[in-house]
């Protein structure tokens, strides 16, 4: 089921992938109120197909799918895309919420959830994918890292490191003040775009996950360096 598009869905393309009907069309409903283009896809074995041709913004991803589990559905998307991916489960297992980020998404609502706390998760996601300023060219590095910050790119002598747009803010995040010591909420706030507490588990394994593309050893890290009891900061060049 789709909803057609409108001069009034100017905030972006939301590719909800959910079984639950009466869930899709009241989401469909919410995100058309509040400016959104979006598109359902009730199986995950259509998700990946229905993913390329409407090339959303974000993808709403259920952890429960007929046909393709949620957490196979997210790894083939972020083989392809760094499109910010929110999954919905209506587990609060913390083994299955780890697993879902570990597959690569952005972040997670756990059912039921409150239409207005989704659309600003949302909102939050496109507003990160959308920021930069072209007209002020800025470089950076972290450790043995390049960073360009404008073409939104990670190198290491030369080879390109490939990052998600949720990765890459997390490192700029810290790379951009070296001498300071971030705390999870703080990360929270500043790369998610949250301003109330939540959970600290999407902190902890999108740094794994970062640590995995750009430490030489991530078992004992030198780029994202954690401050016992603290949180994170940037390691020394």
């Amino acid at each position: 089921m789709s909803e057609p598009t409108s001069d009034l869905a100017t905030n972006g393309r939301v590719l909800v992938v959910d079984d639950d009907a009466a869930l899709a069309e009241m989401l469909s409903i919410v995100l058309r109120q509040e400016g959104f283009d979006s598109q359902t896809v009730g199986r995950g074995d259509q998700a990946l197909s229905a993913f390329r041709d409407y090339r959303p913004d974000v993808v709403l991803l259920d952890l429960m799918l007929p046909g393709r589990d949620g957490i196979d559905v997210c790894k083939e998307i972020r083989a392809e895309s760094g499109v910010p991916i929110v999954m919905l489960t209506a587990k609060g297992d913390t083994v299955d919420i780890v697993v879902g980020l570990e597959s690569g998404a952005d972040d997670y609502v756990v059912k039921p959830f409150k239409p207005k706390e989704l659309v600003a998760r949302i909102r939050a996601r496109v507003r990160r994918k959308e920021q930069g300023d072209p007209g002020q060219q800025e470089s950076l590095s972290i450790g043995d890292l390049a960073i360009d910050v404008d073409g939104h790119s990670v190198t290491r002598d030369g080879t390109t490191i490939s990052l998600t747009p949720l990765e890459f803010d997390l490192l700029l995040c810290l790379a951009r003040k070296p001498w300071q010591v971030f705390t999870r909420e703080m990360l929270l706030e500043k790369v998610w775009g949250y301003r109330h507490a939540a959970d600290t588990r999407l902190v902890n394994v999108h740094v794994q996950r970062l640590r995995s593309k750009v430490e030489h050893d991530p078992e004992h890290p030198e780029i994202v360096v954690t401050v016992r009891g603290v949180g994170y900061k940037a390691g020394k060049g």
